[in-house]
């Protein structure tokens, strides 16, 4: 994906921003939205700084498409139960998944879930 094409494109829904990547890329963005929507059906789905979000108390997920990976943020790379993540790069907050793999989906819908256990202690608190 070129990140110039990225800056002038300003994407109103997620179909839009998926439709608008390479086919082997839109195909790992749409396993990552059905997850995301199977865990998450009550979610408001809108796009925040250029990429999908997941809203419901607060945000709760979003994903992003590149040339080479899919991110997810944020990731629980800090979390005890969540090791896994250190086989993949990324930022303290963030997780990238190579475009040249398998997703890796038990791993993203545990991901899924942890950040919808976090975002309903938003109620609570």
């Amino acid at each position: 994906m070129n990140s110039t094409l990225m800056e002038t494109k300003r994407f109103t829904t997620v179909d839009e921003y998926i439709n608008h990547f390479p086919e082997n890329c839109k195909v790992k963005l749409q396993e990552i939205r059905k997850i995301i929507g199977s865990i998450l059906p009550e979610a408001t789905e809108i796009i925040s700084y250029q990429i999908p979000a997941y809203k419901i108390n607060g945000f709760v997920i979003y994903f992003a498409g590149f040339a080479k990976h899919i991110s997810l943020y944020p990731a629980p790379r800090e979390i005890q139960g969540f090791e896994e993540l250190n086989q993949f790069k990324g930022g303290k907050g963030t997780v990238q998944f190579p475009l040249d793999k398998d997703l890796p989906l038990e791993l993203i819908t545990k991901i899924v879930n942890f950040r919808k256990q976090e975002d309903s202690k938003k109620i609570k608190s």
